[in-house]
């Protein structure tokens, strides 16, 4: 089957590096394992982020323009179905149903969230845009299991609506993992970090919003945790770095900027645990990530985090915004290394199970077959 590939919130191949971008790049290469020919469509972004209703009826029409085009220009040679990645009312998808609905195929999407209040909000074209797009879709795959509420009621059947755990190449951090002392010594010499504390990685981009309220929660936890052997190794970078360092301070902390995959690897393999308050977080990949290294997590709770994270099993979940249960969190795990090896073996076997890259092709090619054999 040939496949039209679109992602409208942050295409993969964007410079910018994210979450957005690496699962879009991660679902490319689910579709085309699971035997299907995949291809780029589209490379605008359609993200409107300021409400400015003029800028998104240029988006619009530029959509428009866009399908258009890629109709008279494929009218011979048609693609099987066409798969769109993450709507939302800031960024709907302006040109898979519109092509979809011209050559008659199925249309697929991934990951897809309603927001009700912004029905009559600055964004409510685009709200509006979601909401058509979803009642036409042949299948919605769903990663977050907090948008099923608001996708349910758009569906024409309830099989529609696909559950798929969130997925990496598990096999990179596992490899990672057999080399421990190598990237635990290598880290130690390189920035001076005594090999005997425990070493908690934080790995998560710097950006206003979210990301640096979860840093700033952090901040909050750290002073609890005062009296322990710990260190800090934070992985990342962006606009808001200097919030993050006023947020952290420098006590007992190794920033090691932006690091690429091999890096967090590293970092993930020499650590002890991982620690993210994933405020508003959809899942974390970096979570995933870590797991998959076999590091045990603490984390922030949501739905989406608790289909990455076992509470009690893999690591351990904390109200949402509270830092003294974090650090409580943080702190159990820290004075028992026994617990902590059984988690993050608990945590890697997870992940090599439940959120492989070959478990989610499975699933892929089966939606898609099933979306095309669909009357």
């Amino acid at each position: 089957m040939r496949v039209a590939f679109d992602a409208p919130l942050k295409p993969p191949g964007h410079r910018v590096p994210s979450g957005d971008r690496r699962l879009a790049r991660l679902l490319l290469r689910a579709i085309a394992k699971s035997g299907n020919a995949v291809l780029v469509a589209s490379r605008m972004r359609a993200f409107e982020g300021s409400g400015d209703a003029a800028r998104q009826h240029r988006i619009r029409a530029r959509g428009s323009a866009l399908a258009r085009r890629y109709i008279e220009q494929h009218r011979h040679d048609p693609p099987d179905l066409w798969f769109t990645y993450h709507l939302y009312h800031k960024a709907p998808d302006w040109i898979g149903p519109v092509v979809a609905d011209a050559f008659s195929i199925p249309y697929v999407v991934a990951e897809a969230s309603m927001a009700p209040k912004q029905a009559q909000g600055p964004w409510r074209m685009g709200h509006d845009a979601v909401a058509d797009a979803i009642r036409r879709a042949d299948r919605v795959i769903v990663l977050n299991p907090a948008d099923r509420a608001g996708l349910e009621p758009l569906v024409r059947r309830r099989d529609i609506l696909v559950d798929l755990a969130p997925f990496i190449d598990t096999a990179k951090p596992r490899r990672a993992a057999a080399h421990r002392a190598q990237s635990r010594a290598h880290l130690s010499a390189r920035h001076g970090i005594a090999a005997t504390d425990v070493w908690i990685a934080v790995t998560a981009m710097m950006r206003s919003g979210d990301k640096l309220d979860s840093y700033r929660l952090l901040g909050r936890a750290m002073p609890r945790l005062a009296g322990l052997a710990l260190h800090w190794l934070v992985a990342g970078d962006g606009p808001a770095r200097g919030d993050v360092a006023r947020a952290l301070g420098a006590s007992r902390i190794t920033y090691l900027g932006a690091l690429d995959r091999a890096g967090i690897d590293a970092l993930h393999a020499a650590a002890d645990l991982a620690v993210w308050p994933a405020l508003r977080e959809a899942f974390g990949m970096a979570l995933l990530e870590a797991q998959a290294a076999g590091l045990p997590v603490v984390a922030g709770a949501s739905p989406g985090v608790a289909r990455i994270v076992a509470d009690g099993q893999t690591g351990f979940l904390t109200p949402a915004g509270d830092d003294r249960m974090l650090a409580a969190a943080v702190q159990r795990l820290a004075i028992d290394p026994h617990e902590r090896r059984a988690m993050g073996q608990a945590a890697m076997q997870k992940a090599k199970l439940q959120h492989d890259i070959g478990t989610a092709a499975a699933l892929i090619g089966r939606v898609l077959q099933d979306a095309k054999a669909a009357p």
